[in-house]
């Protein structure tokens, strides 16, 4: 499949809603805490056995955009979206059949081994688009972009809530569910993919001719040997851990916090909270990631992960006895879990340059693969040997809070560590690919120059 060139006159601002068509149904992962205690009763499972759905599909997310970020990139954001469509839906349907059957394993496979992979392949489809549409706002464009993953779950946990009381939340009732969600999706995915286009070409002599796409710009391949892509991955996967974990357990977790008080929180109040979470999520996809083109990237991830530490020790220390506090922090918790994958593709950028940005985008998201098991295990796992221990309440996440906190300070200290990319490992490009990436550099509207990755003003490359 051919990438869909824009016509003369195609207007940039079109490319968004594309995205957002795609996003808006793969961000549904995050409405999966609503499915844990239905599968749960239904099926006799524990809440880590309920939770590998879930862990599989961010593993695969992460898989799959690494090896399929290359095809990505050769094959174009139409490409891309329509595997993506096929498997996410698909996914649904495989799931659908194993709850109708109760047959588990069904669902594992289903929803998070082949919806993983629609994960993945949809979550990279428009990055490096929307960057080569957009590359004097890069932050903003993909903000906004990723901002629909973020928000998947607000329409898709309030609708699957609603979905299970009218189906009921027995196994069948579930199936119907599943089915239900996958068939919507198609529909809504295929939006995206007959919407979506590719900048034109622009010719290098209207550019200065080859080599005129100036600024550093780095292979995929040479960015997973240079230092800053590791710090990258150890900042991502940090964030994300400590994210995830509970975002993935949202709807028990305020309902055992606060179980043993005189406000306990009930099944519709806790889907409600996780629709919170998904929009502070999605808000701080769109707004954090818009700051960072104004006060830089590093600043913005610090802001991530120290303020985010902060957040954590409010929870721990106050979060059992104020409902408010609990809910203000996690949703600030949940802006900047958001936000740092929202600001990542435009870090790679100012490192790495627009070349191949996707694939090393796609290759970095492994480090969201790892998180996904990390964050889910250890909360999920730490809460069921407290209950084991005759522990309940919000004690059955206080040493996952903890763990947590020693998560964001590691990222803190990484992102500290990052620096521009050495001269050595920039890639200098032949005549043809010269004109691509002069072309990329200069659609949309122009950019001056490429900016450090603080976000101040350009300066010589450091070394590494």
């Amino acid at each position: 499949m051919s990438p869909p060139v824009a016509p003369p006159g195609w207007s940039r601002w079109l490319v968004p809603p594309a995205a957002l068509s795609v996003h808006l149904s793969i961000g549904q992962a995050y409405a999966w805490s609503v499915f844990k205690p239905p599968l749960e009763s239904a099926l006799g499972l524990s809440g880590t056995q309920s939770a590998l759905p879930f862990q599989l599909a961010i593993v695969m997310l992460g898989l799959s955009a690494a090896f399929g970020g290359t095809l990505v990139e050769r094959n174009g954001p139409r490409w891309a979206m329509t595997v993506a469509l096929i498997c996410f839906s698909s996914g649904f349907l495989v799931s659908a059949l194993g709850a109708a059957t109760e047959q588990y394993w069904l669902i594992v496979l289903g929803y998070g081994f082949v919806g993983g992979i629609g994960l993945g392949i949809g979550y990279i489809s428009p990055v490096s688009t929307l960057i080569k549409w957009f590359p004097d706002r890069p932050g903003m464009a993909t903000g906004i972009a990723i901002m629909g993953f973020g928000g998947g779950a607000l329409i898709a946990s309030p609708w699957s809530a609603q979905m299970l009381e009218s189906f009921g939340s027995d196994h069948s009732g579930i199936a119907l569910a599943f089915l239900v969600h996958g068939m919507s999706y198609a529909v809504f995915m295929t939006l995206g993919v007959l919407l979506v286009r590719v900048p034109r070409p622009v010719e290098p002599a209207a550019a200065g001719g080859p080599g005129g796409a100036a600024g550093v710009q780095v292979s995929a391949r040479t960015a997973v040997r240079t230092p800053q892509f590791w710090c990258l991955w150890v900042v991502l996967c940090m964030n994300v851990t400590a994210g995830i974990g509970i975002l993935e357990k949202a709807a028990p977790m305020i309902t055992d916090f606060f179980a043993d008080t005189s406000t306990p929180v009930s099944v519709t109040a806790a889907a409600g909270f996780v629709a919170l979470l998904s929009a502070a999520n999605m808000a701080g996809r769109i707004g954090w990631s818009s700051t960072s083109d104004l006060i830089g990237r590093k600043n913005i991830y610090r802001v991530y992960l120290g303020v985010g530490a902060l957040m954590y020790a409010l929870i721990a220390l106050v979060g059992d006895s104020s409902k408010p506090v609990f809910i203000l922090s996690a949703l600030v918790i949940l802006s900047f879990y958001g936000g740092g994958f929202a600001t990542i593709p435009a870090y790679l950028k100012d490192l790495f340059g627009t070349y191949q940005v996707g694939a090393i985008h796609g290759r970095l998201l492994t480090a969201w693969s790892t998180a996904g098991v990390l964050g889910p295990l250890i909360v999920n796992w730490i809460a069921d040997r407290q209950e084991e221990a005759g522990k309940h309440g919000s004690s059955l996440y206080t040493a996952s809070l903890v763990i947590m906190i020693g998560l964001l300070v590691v990222g803190f200290v990484a992102n500290e560590l990052v620096r521009p990319v050495h001269a050595r490992h920039h890639h200098v490009p032949a005549p043809r690919e010269a004109a691509d990436a002069t072309a990329d550099t200069t659609t949309g509207s122009a950019t001056g120059s490429t900016t450090d990755v603080a976000g101040a003003r350009p300066q010589q490359p450091e070394s590494a």
